[in-house]
């Protein structure tokens, strides 16, 4: 495996998909360290999503900005890291990239359904179910020229954390 001291890889996609299970396992198997997104939106952002306001553009811009500066420091530092951020946007994750242009998103793409019934049982979380559909009513795939790799996170995490460290030097390589 090439060596991802450097690289900064983004676990995305909608609450439920797994962002923080898989980053953290993810970055424990690349000895490299893990930033959980979530504990950087801002009290107003977290009171919003806990009143089930969903965030726009607006309410997601500082957090990112805060993100995509966990990225810069990393990057100036030398390390590697992992980070969980929904990155719904194309826009937003140009945010990101901006911080760090060897920024790579593992998309974890599920079905509505499924993302309804995690929400549904997971509890010590803030946001509601109810604000899924504003999630995918905003997502934005990632495209083709980006670099990015799509999961499916209906996968058990053991087989997604296997798909994912096989398939990363393909993908730091832009062959995935």
């Amino acid at each position: 495996m090439i060596s991802l001291m450097r690289y900064a890889l983004v676990i995305m996609g909608p609450a439920g998909a797994g962002k923080s299970l898989i980053g953290a396992s993810l970055a424990d198997a690349l000895h490299l360290s893990f930033v959980e997104g979530d504990a950087f939106h801002p009290p107003g952002n977290v009171a919003l999503m806990a009143a089930g306001t969903p965030l726009d553009d607006e309410h997601r811009h500082g957090w990112l900005l805060a993100l995509a500066e966990q990225l810069r420091v990393a990057r100036a530092d030398g390390r590697g890291v992992v980070m969980s951020c929904s990155a719904l946007k194309r826009r937003y994750r140009d945010l990101l990239r901006s911080a760090d242009d060897t920024a790579c998103f593992i998309f974890l793409e599920a079905s509505a359904e499924l993302l309804r019934e995690r929400l549904q049982v997971r509890t010590g979380h803030y946001m509601p179910a109810t604000l899924l559909g504003s999630q995918l009513a905003a997502l934005e795939p990632p495209q083709h020229d980006e670099c990015a790799l799509t999961i499916d996170a209906g996968q058990a995490p053991a087989a997604i954390l296997a798909i994912i460290l096989e398939r990363l030097p393909a993908l730091q390589r832009g062959t995935a």
